[in-house]
């Protein structure tokens, strides 16, 4: 006679669900607005963010605004679609706002800040101030 090993209950694998996922999205959550992912880096004496925002029209659902050294993104995505057939009728919709404060280095200047947007992506480039560009201290650690 062989042992089989009995499971009361059929619960799903949530680690091969994407539950990793869910847990990073909701620990990234920011209660000011949706999830907006954005990169930060330093090139050729600018400061470039860039922000993933698929599927907005950048002329009329996005916001770039520069006020007290803060930069301001804020986007709003609105999609319907619709699919009419026999005894068909199917009606779906996504739609959200995105928003996002970024601290700019002290001394940018808010009128050379460009920015672009290609593919899905906001490029946004702050020209850094003349002593902030690749001055850097070094400071010495010490062993207790």
């Amino acid at each position: 006679m062989a042992l089989m090993r009995r499971q009361r209950f059929d619960f799903p694998d949530l680690f091969q669900t994407g539950f990793p996922e869910l847990f990073r999205r909701f620990a990234d959550f920011d209660p000011q607005g949706g999830w907006m992912r954005v990169e930060q880096f330093t090139e050729d004496g600018n400061l470039v963010v860039r922000a993933e925002l698929p599927d907005i029209d950048p002329d009329k659902d996005l916001e770039l605004t520069v006020a007290n050294g803060v930069l301001h993104i804020s986007a709003h995505r609105e999609e319907r679609t619709e699919t009419k057939e026999k005894e068909l009728y199917r009606s779906e919709f996504r739609y959200g706002s995105f928003i996002r404060d970024l601290v700019l280095p002290e001394g940018t200047s808010d009128e050379d800040i460009a920015a672009s947007y290609k593919d899905g992506i906001l490029e946004v480039r702050v020209p850094l101030p003349e002593e902030s560009k690749g001055s850097a201290t070094k400071v010495p650690v010490t062993h207790g």
